[in-house]
């Protein structure tokens, strides 16, 4: 191991009249803080705010649950101080954007800085502390020793244990999804009746092949197992996505059907259907766990469509599944969409919208909500000039 490296992989820290070390654990792949204040009970939330906004990270040695006490304080702090400065309204959207997306790194660095300890089998040795050792375990494995992480992590990792564990209802598709963490959920089910409408390429009668190209949880190989298509290469690049598509997969007595490939796009060879659903959002991702929802400089969506004419049987389709939120954002024009299209050597057959209902969209409160209002899902049927 390097210097570096196990500068970022451990964490130090002075208690009790002696340093101390242990191992750093971070889903953010963040470095561990370089200040450490341990704390406990009696240090008050304004004390405890102060510190975490100059950079301190607070070791908890007290209660758990008034360590979630605290959290909640803190949060509250935040917000307090950003409805004292609201938005102007003399901001453009992507303005907007990127403020909100600043307020929303600034307000999770904050947050972070409350740090909580774990033995080695993932229990806390804290006073009324929960048992979270089978979501730590799905997430990180058996243990390598005692670590520390922060509070806020592990409370996702809590809630997506139990998101999990009872899934997520597809009534489109009339099954349920069980996400694993750090795998987009498919909790908006437009887009999956926008497939499940569009009209099948002539070529599938011939040779019934289809990709999923960024298969995530694996609902779109499922949905395309479902319509009757007999062999569905689907890929990702994430081992965490890969292993909660075959886990869906199997559940759904459809894994015969599919075969998981871990690579980047697309699989080798050809086609009648290409399907991919890429982020949305032209932005940088600010933790791996984003990599579903933000595409920086549209790679995903452009790797598809440059790469699509060469993978597709002859009459095959791609269906590029895309909401123009982005557009709303001032992110991406349309124009700029169709340019890439053209540029890829690409046509489009057809395309059929529709307007989400998920619960954001009546969310006035949200700096985003004009965008969400006009928001359009779309399938796009492409084939190759």
């Amino acid at each position: 191991m390097s210097i570096d490296e196990a500068h970022y992989t451990v964490i130090c820290w002075h208690e009790a009249n002696e340093d101390r070390s242990v191992r750093w654990q971070s889903e953010k792949s963040l470095p561990p803080p370089q200040r450490v204040q341990v704390i406990d009970d009696r240090m008050s939330a304004d004390t405890a705010y102060r510190l975490a906004c100059e950079g301190t990270a607070l070791l908890w040695r007290g209660d758990f649950q008034n360590a979630k006490l605290l959290l909640q304080a803190l949060a509250r702090r935040i917000d307090r101080k950003k409805t004292a400065h609201k938005q102007s309204q003399d901001f453009s959207s992507a303005e907007i954007f990127h403020r909100h997306r600043l307020a929303q790194s600034q307000r999770a660095r904050i947050l972070e800085k409350l740090l909580i300890p774990f033995n080695a089998d993932h229990s806390i040795p804290l006073r009324r502390a929960p048992d979270a050792g089978a979501a730590c375990l799905e997430v990180h494995g058996p243990g390598a020793g005692p670590y520390i992480a922060s509070l806020r992590e592990l409370l996702g990792l809590i809630g997506a244990h139990e998101w999990r564990k009872q899934g997520v209802e597809v009534s489109a598709l009339d099954i349920t999804i069980h996400p694993h963490y750090g795998v987009f959920a498919p909790i908006r089910s437009e887009y999956i009746s926008l497939l499940l409408q569009a009209p099948p390429p002539k070529s599938l009668i011939e040779q019934s092949v289809a990709f999923d190209i960024g298969t995530g949880t694996g609902v779109l190989a499922a949905a395309l197992a479902l319509r009757g298509i007999k062999r569905i290469i689907a890929t990702d690049t994430e081992s965490r996505a890969l292993a909660c598509a075959n886990d869906n997969l199997t559940r759904l007595g459809l894994s015969a059907a599919v075969e998981l490939q871990h690579t980047d796009l697309f699989p080798a060879g050809r086609a009648a259907l290409v399907v991919c659903n890429p982020p949305w959002i032209p932005a940088r991702p600010s933790s791996p766990l984003e990599r579903a929802i933000f595409d920086w400089d549209s790679r995903m969506l452009r790797g598809f469509l440059q790469g699509l004419h060469e993978h597709l049987l002859p009459d095959g389709e791609g269906w590029l599944i895309l909401s123009d939120f982005a557009e709303h954002l001032g992110l991406r024009t349309r124009n700029e969409l169709l340019a890439m299209i053209d540029a890829a050597g690409l046509r489009v057959i057809a395309k059929s919208d529709t307007k989400p209902d998920h619960p954001r969209v009546s969310d006035a409160a949200d700096p985003l909500h004009a965008a969400r209002v006009a928001e359009i899902t779309s399938l796009w049927r492409l084939a190759a000039k």
